[in-house]
């Protein structure tokens, strides 16, 4: 039985390779790493707890784990990475953005500067504020 969430054919030709990569030493792989990428995306797109993964999936404690190596590894960053310059690329965009844009945030202050200034938690306004602002 399928989910709304499952990757399609297509979607996991594209992160099957960087999912894939095997570890120079250990025990052969035993687990389905697409169904253990269904359970993330399950998990991810539901809300629910490692323990309420339906049956069908791997085991939460498999699940988890491949989740956790993917995230210590940059194998998420690097999917990320490609899906981006794919959208970016079907749109006719350059595949890698130039330019960001930035935002900074305003600071109050009082006219004359100092150490004394507005206080927001205080809300004083000037005629309210301690006779030594």
């Amino acid at each position: 039985m399928g989910y709304p969430t499952d990757a399609t054919d297509q979607e996991w030709e594209i992160v099957a390779p960087e999912l894939s990569r095997k570890a120079p030493t250990g025990r052969p792989r035993t687990v389905d790493l697409r169904q253990v990428f269904n359970a993330i995306r399950y998990k991810k797109k539901t809300g629910c707890q490692w323990d309420m993964l339906p049956e069908g999936f791997p085991p939460k404690s498999t699940v988890f784990d491949y989740y956790k190596k993917w995230n210590e590894d940059g194998s998420w960053i690097r999917i990320n990475d490609i899906l981006r310059e794919r959208v970016r690329h079907a749109l006719g965009r350059d595949s890698h953005p130039h330019i960001a844009v930035m935002d900074s945030q305003s600071v109050k202050t009082t006219e004359a500067g100092g150490d004394c200034g507005f206080d927001a938690g205080k809300k004083y306004q000037r005629s309210q504020a301690p006779a030594d602002c």
